[in-house]
């Protein structure tokens, strides 16, 4: 289904009059209620409200999508809005906002929820979208835009949906240094090792870099009363330049693609106690999904 094909004209603003990424998602609501006046309008702006203070949902690329699950609306309802002069609000690259999407959907009906929300991602990837939907001059024309772009929402949710496509990875030759410091910069617990042709060779995690101090961990589990001859935490640090991630890494390496099925995914990471899944492509790594990912995407929308 084309992505377009949800959109309803009646629900599109081709000029936004606000100032505030707020006062936009208000306009966007007032078309919804318009539409369908028995929504609790002040009910489902504040689910809204909630949703952004847990999670910004501007998406960069002068893109954000607002939404909410709520069982105070019935159906799934797209309102899009263009603002022209552009929204300053807090981007992940910095850039104004132009195309807000408002995204409101019952509790009962996750999946289309979610697929819409990768295809309104795909929708903002595409770069030559933005400068058309812009010159669009009427509801009709943007949905129009939005048709040719031929984006489309698919009916299961895949690994291409969730998955993470700017991934922080290492290499064998770095050091545990090196490693500790990404790991501390970008906030991941764990990364994916790849060679010089981009092909995954291995994970490494915040675990491995504990268990470089404590080989023997097991032992000083079983008898709590031993305790190591030299501080392991000490000497690691002194070693830290020269240890490397091979030294580390474990090789037992699990990958999918794109067009998995995001539930065999989620089977095999609780099969295998895994956090964490490379995606690749021609055996080169294009993103990675998370368990957390699972978690907050899906079951807690």
């Amino acid at each position: 289904m084309r992505l377009a094909a949800l959109l309803d004209p009646s629900l599109v603003s081709a000029d936004l009059r606000s100032d505030s990424k707020a006062g936009a998602i208000s306009e966007l609501m007032d078309l919804v209620v318009r539409k369908h006046p028995e929504i609790d309008r002040a009910g489902v702006l504040s689910s809204v409200a909630e949703r952004e203070e847990i999670e910004n949902t501007s998406f960069g690329r002068s893109f954000a999508f607002p939404h909410a699950r709520t069982d105070r609306v019935k159906g799934m309802h797209v309102a899009l809005g263009i603002s022209r002069k552009g929204i300053r609000a807090p981007t992940p690259d910095g850039k104004p906002l132009h195309v807000i999407c408002l995204l409101l959907t019952p509790r009962n009906i996750a999946q289309l929820y979610l697929q819409t929300l990768s295809g309104l991602a795909t929708l903002a990837r595409q770069k030559k979208n933005l400068p058309r939907i812009l010159g669009a001059e009427s509801p009709e024309e943007v949905i129009r835009v939005i048709w040719e772009s031929g984006v489309t929402v698919r009916k299961h949710l895949t690994v291409r949906d969730l998955m993470i496509r700017d991934v922080v990875t290492v290499t064998p030759e770095n050091t545990l240094k090196e490693v500790a410091n990404k790991l501390y910069r970008y906030g991941v617990s764990g990364m994916p090792v790849v060679d010089d042709d981009g092909q995954p060779v291995g994970m490494i995690s915040e675990r491995h870099l504990i268990q470089a101090a404590l080989p023997d961990y097991e032992s000083l589990i079983q008898n709590l009363s031993l305790s190591p001859d030299a501080e392991p935490f000490d000497d690691l640090l002194r070693r830290e330049d020269e240890i490397r991630v091979s030294d580390m890494m474990t090789t037992r390496l699990f990958t999918t693609t794109e067009d998995t099925p995001i539930v065999e995914v989620a089977a095999q990471m609780l099969f295998r106690n895994i956090r964490r899944v490379p995606v690749v492509e021609n055996g080169k790594l294009v993103g990675i999904v998370l368990r957390r990912d699972i978690v907050s995407k899906v079951i807690r929308g």
